[in-house]
């Protein structure tokens, strides 16, 4: 059995994630939010995943109407790229159930990109998949994309689409234009950078990325699911939101750079000492 350690509101289990998240009862996951390591692109230890295995879980843990994001991306082989992210979405649809329901982009500041610009355009790019078990249950839209028309007041009557499909007219055609809008599916975030920052790990990615997507898909007091967790990214966003989570880690040095990260985020955000368990 895998170790584990009970900090703050979650555990942080040491050992193979489908073995670790078979021993977890069917249903109970509202939002998996993970990066797996993809087409072997950054050295991971020398460990390796098993996706169908892994997938199949996901949908067994995951509520009806829960959510799964996959951040990933595809190698570039022989001159092509593999494909790997495409090939993944298509098996969580087809094999095991669940519905496409959104493909994001996390798109990355320019001083990230790299590759053969002399044959193709640089890369700036990863896909977040949102995946959802039946029909979505939790959407709480982030709003901060500055509207250029802010306060001003409607010149023509809008169009609204109500519950029941139909299309009308604004009562309230004279409202004024608010200062943000909803944003949309493209969110541009800036990567970490590799050194001391990355706390050890070879693919740490931004905490906005989790942050926002368990906001945006899961409610206070849901339970949030990672089973890469890597340097604890997730952990420390569902910290911040207010939820419960469970992660897995397969290597031991990067899970105990792991703990110490959501121990001492943990401290920082919430002004406590976390509770840790062997």
């Amino acid at each position: 059995m895998a170790v584990f350690k009970d900090i703050r509101n979650g555990r942080l289990y040491v050992g193979d994630n489908v073995e670790v998240i078979r021993t977890i009862p069917d249903g109970v996951i509202d939002l998996t939010v993970t990066s797996p390591p993809y087409d072997n692109l950054r050295d991971y230890n020398g460990y390796s995943f098993d996706f169908e295995s892994l997938a199949a879980e996901l949908y067994r843990v995951t509520k009806d109407g829960g959510v799964v994001v996959w951040n990933t991306s595809d190698a570039t082989v022989k001159g092509g790229e593999t494909c790997t992210s495409f090939r993944q979405a298509i098996h969580f649809v087809d094999s095991c159930g669940f519905k496409l329901h959104d493909t994001m982009i996390w798109q990355k500041p320019t001083f990230s990109a790299i590759g053969a610009l002399r044959v193709r355009y640089a890369p700036v790019f990863e896909y977040m998949f949102v995946f959802v078990k039946g029909k979505l249950r939790t959407f709480n839209p982030i709003k901060d994309r500055i509207n250029k028309s802010y306060g001003i007041a409607r010149r023509s009557v809008p169009m609204v689409r109500h519950p029941d499909g139909t299309r009308r007219k604004s009562t309230n055609p004279t409202a004024a234009i608010p200062e943000y809008g909803q944003r949309f599916n493209v969110w541009y975030i800036t990567p970490e950078r590799s050194g001391f920052a990355s706390h050890g790990h070879p693919a740490m990615f931004p905490i906005a990325i989790p942050r926002d997507h368990i906001l945006s898909w899961s409610n206070p007091g849901d339970c949030v699911l990672d089973p890469f967790m890597g340097s604890g990214t997730t952990a420390c966003a569902a910290i911040e939101t207010g939820r419960r989570w469970v992660g897995c880690e397969i290597s031991l040095e990067y899970a105990d750079k792991a703990v110490d990260r959501i121990m001492n985020h943990a401290a920082h955000t919430q002004g406590i000492t976390p509770k840790e368990t062997e």
